[in-house]
């Protein structure tokens, strides 16, 4: 995809987040706008994956550890194919595909996640299987600044980086705020860069996340790291996108009200306007 089928792409990931979770009534709508852009690049310009045969053996993994943002993962495979943009309406509803977090038996879905840090855990799994079969694919995983906070997370670094899985890249949504408050304020895991860094990863710091042009140029450059795996620590706002949440902690579940909804489809529809005019 060029730039301008990017943006139009990830602002209509971003009304899907809007819509889920307003008619699921919950839902974490702020970490899974700060994540959209990164989402809507892997599954659109990065990833080798085929929405007509979601299972293909050679298809790159993708794990979302952060699983509480599985709105924007749902809104981008819906609109890279696996199943129709309408189904957001079900997000979190009894019988739906679209359950509250990840799970293997929602399309193009390649790990169920939800306990922060176990994600990652399966993606070095993942990774670590692709060597020892000799397989091509590679594997993605998304992870909270939040989440950096459980032991298991710094468990799997060590471990990814001790076996040099250079087939492996973590993406570190780095939103600043978790369900407490800022980071800071509750168990800082800075300096994040520093501590991957020294589990053996070659650390790519992007200056803004929900900036195409950034993401293209770090997951490139990730692609020809060999001998290590790869982190990609990438700044991003909350909220991003819709004027009301951005860097608000309290987007973090809860869900948009009747009013809230029409002012953030509104802001969407308008951005989307704007970016047909360019």
């Amino acid at each position: 995809m060029n730039k301008k089928e990017l943006l139009l792409t990830a602002n209509e990931v971003r009304k899907g987040i809007i819509v889920g979770t307003f008619h699921a009534k919950c839902g974490h709508p702020g970490g899974s706008l700060s994540a959209t852009e990164c989402i809507v690049y892997l599954y659109n310009n990065v990833m080798n994956i085929d929405p007509e045969d979601p299972d293909k053996p050679d298809r790159d993994r993708f794990v979302l550890s952060k699983g509480h943002a599985a709105p924007a993962l749902y809104a981008a495979l819906a609109a890279r194919g696996y199943f129709p943009m309408e189904e957001m309406k079900t997000l979190r509803r009894f019988g739906s595909r679209l359950q509250g977090h990840p799970c293997f038996m929602t399309p193009g879905v390649d790990m169920s996640t939800g306990s922060l840090g176990q994600g990652y855990s399966a993606a070095v799994g993942m990774a670590l299987s692709a060597k020892i079969s000799n397989e091509p694919y590679r594997t993605y995983t998304l992870l909270g600044d939040g989440e950096l906070e459980e032991g298991q997370v710094w468990e799997a670094s060590m471990f990814a980086g001790n076996r040099k899985l250079d087939n492996l890249c973590v993406i570190v949504d780095n939103n600043d705020l978790q369900i407490d408050g800022h980071l800071s304020e509750v168990n800082s895991p800075y300096p994040i860069d520093k501590k991957f860094e020294a589990f053996g990863f070659h650390v790519i710091n992007v200056a803004d996340g929900n900036d195409f042009d950034q993401l293209a140029r770090a997951f490139e450059e990730a692609a020809s790291v060999k001998g290590c795996p790869t982190c990609i620590v990438m700044k991003t706002v909350k909220g991003k996108g819709i004027s009301f949440m951005e860097n608000n902690v309290g987007w973090h579940g809860k869900a948009t009200n009747a009013e809230e909804f029409k002012v953030a489809m509104d802001e969407l529809t308008k951005a989307g306007e704007e970016i047909c005019r360019m």
